[in-house]
Order: C-alpha cells, then sequence, then structure tokens
C-alpha cells in the first residue's frame, strides 16, 4: 500500500488486453436467419472477470469526481455569461426607452408648413 501512495500511476485501473477481433458472418441467403443449436466456440469468447478490483473503483470514483468538478466549472461559466447577457439586455431597453422620448419631442416641436396643399 506504501508504493501505491508513492506511485500514484498504480492506482490507474490497469488497461484490458486486446480482444481478438471476431469473425464477419457470411450475409445470410435466407431472410429469415434460422438460430443454430451449435453453442457458440468457448475459445473466441472472453473469460469471464475474476474477482473484485479495487484499483478499478479507484479509477472510477476518480473520474467520477472529475467530471463533478468539471461540470461545476461550465455550469459558473454559463451562469456568469447569462449574468453578462442580461446586464446588456437591460443596458440596451434602457438605451430604447431613453431614445423614444427624444424622438418623439423632435416630432412635436417640428414648424407647420410655409403652404398649406390644397384640397380637392
Amino acid at each position: 500500500m506504501v508504493e501505491q501512495l508513492e506511485n500514484p500511476s498504480s492506482l490507474l485501473p490497469p488497461s484490458d488486453p486486446p480482444e481478438s477481433q471476431p469473425k464477419p458472418q457470411p450475409p445470410p441467403s435466407d431472410p429469415i436467419p434460422i438460430p443454430s443449436s451449435q453453442p457458440s466456440d468457448p475459445a473466441t469468447t472472453p473469460p469471464p472477470r475474476t474477482g473484485f478490483n479495487p484499483s478499478r473503483m479507484i479509477g472510477i470514483i476518480r473520474r467520477k469526481a472529475m467530471i463533478k468538478d468539471l461540470a461545476a466549472i461550465y455550469h459558473a461559466e454559463c451562469l456568469a455569461y447569462c449574468q453578462e447577457l442580461l446586464e446588456l439586455q437591460k443596458k440596451v431597453e434602457e438605451s430604447l426607452i431613453n431614445a423614444k422620448p427624444a424622438e418623439d419631442s423632435r416630432r412635436e416641436t417640428m414648424r407647420p408648413p410655409k403652404r398649406m396643399k390644397k384640397a380637392r
């Protein structure tokens, strides 16, 4: 156990050996496949895992903690961007509200035309 604490890479789960490539099956001649009564070849099936390996659990727990941390950072960034967008939206709305009365006052102070249009 002391060796594992000094060398953290030993805490990582062991890598699985590469599995043999499954043989491609030829396309069936019939549209409905007929199940075979022979059992599958035991040499091509991978052996079942034996026992509980705590080093794999440690790796899983560390990955889960890292994912949680990344999610928290992402969430904080999203909240910051949302807050910034909300502030920008408020500034735009305030500028539009301030701009409307200025346009209305210009229209009211316009002089009447010098010549009146003839009514037909």
